[in-house]
């Protein structure tokens, strides 16, 4: 007896996903067609098209994802925050730095994707609130490792924190270890003056 289509939704789904970030990070967003996506994942485009309207819409759920694992590996971080002296943006910031470097495929073609999206208004009002999730769960996270923060202002780092990261991190796939020197020189400087102004002298709750 044939299985039902909402039986073999999730596995198709899947496919899909896993199909479309594996050739995403080897070939770039562009470069990638539907027809390819559905050939790697050995499925049909009409298979595609039941689960997804677009190319684009393919990846916002798979930003989605990513961002999923981005947020749990922030809070399983961000527990040792307890550390005398720990300041909890300078601990995500090192997370950041040090524990997602594999991750720089996938940051190129995040960033291929938001410049398409610059280009395309009604495009980019879709991707703004994926984006936000991250930033809103962010600013949670800080809010709660330090009370004190008031929301606008742990939004404002949650912010600060996507900006130096991306920026950062798209200086040192360009100039290498000078870069990389600049970033741990001037983050946690930077860091620092914003720990003093919103949290106090010591940048503690």
């Amino acid at each position: 007896m044939p299985k039902s289509p909402t039986k073999t939704r999730p596995k198709t789904v899947a496919a899909l996903m896993s199909s479309a970030r594996e050739l995403f990070v080897e070939r770039g967003y562009h470069a990638t067609s539907i027809s390819d996506i559905c050939g790697h994942a050995g499925l049909t485009r009409g298979a595609f098209y039941s689960n997804y309207p677009s190319k684009e819409h393919l990846f916002l759920a798979l930003y989605d994802t990513e961002t999923d694992r981005v947020l749990e590996d922030l809070e399983r971080a961000a527990r040792d925050v307890t550390e005398a002296g720990a300041h909890p943006v300078a601990r995500i910031l090192e997370y950041l730095a040090t524990h997602r470097r594999n991750d720089r495929q996938w940051f190129l073609v995040s960033m291929e994707f938001t410049l398409h999206a610059a280009r395309h208004p009604e495009l980019a009002a879709e991707l703004a609130p994926h984006e936000d999730r991250l930033t809103t769960a962010m600013a949670d996270l800080l809010t709660t490792l330090r009370p004190r923060l008031s929301p606008g202002d742990a939004r404002d780092l949650a912010w600060l924190i996507t900006a130096l990261h991306e920026g950062t991190t798209a200086q040192e796939l360009i100039h290498g270890a000078p870069a990389t020197a600049f970033r741990a020189r001037t983050v946690p400087r930077v860091v620092d003056t914003l720990a003093t102004e919103m949290l106090g002298e010591d940048g503690k709750p």
